[in-house]
């Protein structure tokens, strides 16, 4: 069943219930990426890791610096 469906099902049993008729599909989801967006940086800085710029720093120690490159054609 997808989510359009369950909505409808859902906000019929509300109405039935005499209860208020759920959220739409994807009202939180913003808040919820950035909830866990910060979640994670708590746990980073509790586990003594960089609270930002993570992803950045990983990919600097695995990829090599722009400046360092040789010339494709001399």
């Amino acid at each position: 069943m997808d989510a359009i469906q369950q909505q409808m099902l859902d906000t019929y049993r509300a109405a039935r219930l005499q209860e208020a008729p759920p959220p739409l599909p994807g009202t939180y989801d913003v808040r919820t990426l950035r909830e866990l967006r910060d979640y994670r940086r708590f746990e980073a800085v509790l586990s003594g890791h960089l609270a930002h710029g993570r992803l950045r720093a990983a990919l600097a120690r695995l990829l090599p610096s722009p400046r360092h490159r040789t010339p494709a054609c001399r």
